[in-house]
């Protein structure tokens, strides 16, 4: 009896165990996703830096859009002239057109020009510290904790000596990490030859935005008058906004602007063997 029960149970844990055998072939040979050996070789030619700046999550996934055609070579912003046309020559397809895109901090209101209306003790966050309202009297203004800093990958940006963050043109690709990670939105990206901006995103009126900022925007609409071509300078909410779709905006613009927030092609004069000749021996 004993001998009879075993034996079942041998033969059924068998007849189990072999339905169970043919249920995972079939599900293999039905369920089995073939990966293009391609993406691996051509995730390997990009930088690896992951960034997202290419606006798919990784270089393993940009390598898949690219198989797929659905992005071209020169979409990766971290790619070099190099690495475009290699990846270019490897695929056997056009490279595409590169333009250089670059980040903008909107704020010049640092230590010396922002009124600190208190100290912060927070979370040593700009998040943080914009959720609890941070310390300075500007509520649009940089609260100069550096998270747009700590979040790029290629060493592009440093906090200076009067608690502003600072983009070296020479470095930025154009990511959007240190935008994505700005909690007021204060930096932006521009193709390269765009070179008019306004530096201060404050909406108040003009004596309560002067009250808590030497720079700030008071919204005189000198610079709409001054604008070479028109259309090309706006007030909105009390404050100076390009029309970036407009080109060749150039300098006639900044000439009257009583606060200095509206600036002409200054960007090229940040680099990253500027500033830290700038700044040796100096804490940042």
């Amino acid at each position: 009896m004993v001998l009879e029960t075993v034996i079942v149970s041998a033969v059924s844990m068998g007849g189990i165990a072999a339905a169970l055998a043919i249920f995972l072939i079939f599900a293999d040979s039905k369920l089995k996703v073939v990966t293009d050996p391609r993406i691996d070789a051509v995730t390997d030619l990009l930088p690896g830096t992951n960034c997202g700046g290419c606006g798919v999550p990784g270089c393993n996934a940009f390598a898949e859009a690219l198989i797929k055609g659905k992005a071209t070579p020169s979409d990766c912003v971290a790619c070099d002239d190099d690495c475009v046309t290699d990846v270019a020559a490897f695929l056997g397809v056009e490279a595409g057109t590169k333009t250089r895109i670059l980040a903008v901090v909107l704020c010049k209101g640092g230590n010396a020009e922002a009124v600190q209306n208190a100290t912060y003790r927070g979370e040593m966050s700009c998040t943080g510290a914009d959720t609890g309202g941070g310390g300075k009297g500007c509520v649009y203004g940089c609260l100069g904790l550096g998270e747009c800093v700590s979040s790029c990958d290629f060493g592009a940006m440093a906090m200076d000596d009067n608690g502003l963050p600072v983009v070296f043109y020479d470095k930025c690709v154009g990511c959007g990490a240190c935008a994505e990670a700005c909690p007021r939105d204060l930096i932006e990206l521009h193709p390269e030859d765009k070179k008019l901006f306004v530096y201060c995103k404050n909406k108040d009126k003009g004596p309560k935005a002067k009250k808590v900022c030497k720079v700030a925007c008071i919204a005189c609409t000198l610079c709409v008058k001054d604008c070479e071509v028109e259309g090309g300078i706006t007030m909105v909410n009390n404050l100076a906004e390009i029309n970036f779709d407009i080109d060749a905006l150039g300098a006639d613009a900044i000439k009257r602007c009583p606060t200095k927030c509206i600036l002409f092609d200054v960007e090229k004069d940040v680099t990253k063997e500027r500033f830290e000749s700038a700044h040796r021996g100096r804490a940042v």
